[in-house]
């Protein structure tokens, strides 16, 4: 079996922890930071949780059903007051020069990298003077890179609805729990958070907040798997299920065409759907090139008998697909 190795330096925070630390001081409570961040109150539990395991001190204090910095918070609140005045201080850089004859893409999967190549080679046989560029670090978190200007183009699952993002809706797949054909849950109809609590999870080396099988099966159910493993490759996770080591989470359209020794099941009782789509800055006018590439991509998905990724079941239509599970 596989043992979860994971170490944390003491005082590396990420600029969300900056946010989250300055969302929370100024509305007083996780609730209403979620709302501003556009994160869910657990994923912001669990953040703040992180932030203070890194740096081994207590940032807030409850006080009447009301978050309050400590004095440790309050020293940490003036540094993430200033990066955050630099960071959107180079958002408006970025902004005020846009670049036409560039177009930057990210996804929120690796896999999709798998099914672009035919749509970036139409494009640039149109575009030849426009530079693609691929920001494969932004893979991870390709709203937040478009929002602070480092990208022109997002494509990524379940979007938040806000002012500031223009959303064309592609298809939906759902997530399905992968385990190894023999495996005894691969007779159920369906599994619960509370089924996988003592499996071996294999999941994405990303953090636990990004990742939908604790953000809308784990943490709905108040639980936690005891064993996880991060993987840094859809392949590896495939590969690493197929001979045993433990279980994963991926939609049909993620797994090879060769599957001997693989069996999927729904999650939870109403399945886990996602909604793909193709994301913007609503403040900026979309350039002819954008433009084109957004229809191409909506073309590859309306087109009949091709309405997604290569899977058994495919994602349908936004205006066709079921009700979304949140």
């Amino acid at each position: 079996m596989l043992n979860r190795v994971h170490v944390k330096l003491p005082g590396m925070l990420e600029l969300r922890h900056f946010k989250l630390i300055a969302a929370v001081a100024d509305t007083g409570s996780l609730a209403s930071a979620s709302r501003q961040l556009h994160l869910t109150s657990s994923a912001l539990s669990h953040q703040l949780r992180d932030a203070e395991e890194r740096l081994g001190v207590q940032l807030f204090q409850r006080r009447q059903r009301r978050l309050l910095l400590t004095g440790s918070g309050e020293t940490l609140l003036l540094s993430a007051r200033r990066v955050l005045s630099e960071v959107a201080h180079a958002e408006a850089l970025c902004r005020a020069n846009p670049q036409d004859d560039l177009l930057r893409l990210s996804t929120g999967c690796y896999t999709v990298y798998g099914w672009l190549p035919p749509i970036l080679g139409r494009w640039q046989a149109e575009h030849p003077r426009v530079e693609l560029r691929i920001v494969l670090e932004a893979t991870r978190q390709p709203l937040g890179a478009l929002l602070n200007g480092e990208l022109d183009l997002a494509l990524t699952t379940d979007v938040p609805r806000q002012a500031r993002l223009a959303q064309t809706a592609l298809f939906t797949d759902e997530l399905r729990l992968v385990v190894p054909e023999h495996h005894p849950l691969a007779r159920r109809s369906h599994v619960t958070a509370q089924d996988l609590v003592s499996e071996q999870l294999l999941t994405y080396a990303a953090p636990r907040e990004q990742l939908d099988i604790f953000t809308r099966v784990f943490w709905p159910a108040g639980l936690e798997p005891r064993r996880v493993s991060p993987v840094p490759l859809t392949e590896a996770l495939i590969e690493l299920v197929r001979g045993g080591i433990g279980v994963t989470a991926l939609p049909e359209w993620m797994l090879p065409a060769q599957r001997h020794g693989l069996h999927t099941v729904r999650l939870t009782p109403r399945g886990i759907r996602r909604r793909w789509s193709a994301v913007t800055l609503a403040s900026r006018q979309r350039p002819a090139p954008l433009t084109h590439f957004i229809q191409l991509l909506r073309e590859r998905f309306t087109r009949k008998g091709k309405a997604g990724p290569r899977q058994p079941e495919q994602p349908r239509l936004d205006g066709m697909s079921p009700r979304i599970a949140r």
